[in-house]
């Protein structure tokens, strides 16, 4: 059955994925299933999305709730869900204003539209961006422009002009880079598509001040590290750092398509009406399951056992690296974790997806391990137990 699947697929689908062979047809919690009834364990969590696991019955209850009074209205109107997300999020964070939009590629690209409208409000002429190497910020055209990995944008040249790259970490190059042209610097807290890098201690702080110095602005790209990944709600809380802008998706409605960009209101005041705008951002009913998403991590000790179960994986997979050279590293915060390899890590990735695991790699040599944040230590050692048996092979 599902090679029939995967034939048809392979006709008609774009060929922008090198997808695992298999079709998953229905998860619950931390648990999915192929098209022939085989259950996986998710590590992946659609690449640090589905917090909560799959198919909650509170989100899809709110979901159907939502659907049934109101789907769509455009930005023309205020709706109820919107205004109550935005208000989360705001009491929640440093922000005072939100814009939502559909994906972390769109949040970012309304972070750099409003670092640049800002400083053109101001009257003042500063348009650049400084990135860090090996960052990840998108897809489209401006933020795969300011993505560090020259792969990212291979074949898409010319790209967008007005970005400066340095290497993450380094407070001296970033110091180089900031100058009087400079409108913004942006940055993952902790990178994720680069191999989950860490920031150097009192990093990030350095970046702040260098911001406030020179007058630019720290936009933080949080869109895989936030809503409890790491252990907080954000990420940059652990470095006690606080951005000007940051961006947020992948797990803000737990699936389900939602981006958003919060500023502060000095720096928000630059997007008036018609400077920015989308069809789709912060619908009623994805707006609904973001609320009902949020409550759920709140309420229930979500992100605090994330913390915990975090500290047991970390643990358990450094005791692993002890044993086995060919781990090179262990890294991490809460479940946004990585094992970087000497070796290519993608026969690991099938060996564990033959064994029920599901689990990513990334940079070619680094295994991503972004579990629902529900999971439970006994599958965490489930899944160390089976790497520690497939690399005793090697």
């Amino acid at each position: 059955m599902m090679q029939d699947i995967m034939k048809q697929a392979d006709k008609v689908l774009a060929k922008t994925y090198l997808r695992q062979p298999i079709v998953i047809t229905r998860g619950e919690g931390v648990t999915v299933w192929d098209a022939d009834g085989k259950a996986y364990t998710d590590f992946v969590a659609g690449i640090a999305v589905c917090n909560l696991g799959h198919a909650h019955p509170r989100i899809a209850k709110a979901l159907c709730d939502q659907a049934g009074r109101l789907f769509h209205v455009s930005n023309l109107y205020y709706t109820q869900p919107q205004i109550e997300l935005a208000t989360w999020l705001v009491d929640h964070s440093f922000a005072d204003r939100v814009f939502f939009c559909n994906s972390g590629a769109e949040a970012n690209e309304a972070a750099i539209k409003l670092s640049r409208r800002y400083f053109h409000e101001k009257g003042e002429a500063r348009h650049r961006i400084v990135s860090a190497e090996k960052s990840f910020h998108g897809r489209t055209m401006a933020t795969l422009s300011a993505t560090g990995q020259d792969k990212i944008k291979k074949g898409f040249h010319p790209v967008l002009g007005g970005f400066d790259f340095v290497p993450f970490n380094d407070i001296d190059a970033m110091e180089k880079a900031v100058d009087h042209e400079t409108c913004a610097v942006i940055l993952e807290p902790i990178q994720g598509e680069g191999g989950i890098r860490m920031p150097d201690s009192g990093y990030l702080a350095a970046v702040r001040r260098l911001c406030d110095d020179a007058g630019a602005l720290l936009i933080f790209d949080e869109i895989q590290t936030g809503i409890g990944r790491t252990g907080k709600l954000f990420a940059h809380e652990h470095f006690g750092v606080v951005p000007d802008i940051m961006s947020l998706a992948k797990a803000l409605a737990n699936g389900l398509p939602i981006g958003a960009m919060l500023a502060r209101e000095d720096v928000a005041e630059a997007f008036g009406p018609g400077a920015h705008a989308t069809t789709f951002g912060g619908t009623p009913v994805i707006t609904a399951a973001a609320i009902e998403t949020l409550s759920i991590l709140t309420e229930e000790g979500v992100i605090e056992k994330a913390v915990e179960t975090g500290d047991h994986f970390l643990s358990r997979l450094r005791d692993l690296r002890d044993r086995h050279p060919v781990i090179v590293d262990v890294r991490g915060k809460g479940l946004m974790i990585g094992m970087e390899l000497s070796v290519p890590g993608a026969p690991l990735v099938t060996a564990c997806l033959k064994r029920g695991f599901l689990v990513n790699c990334i940079q070619e040599n680094i295994l991503r391990f972004a579990p629902p944040l529900i999971i439970e230590k006994a599958a965490v050692d489930a899944l160390v137990d089976c790497l520690d048996e497939l690399l005793s092979r090697k």
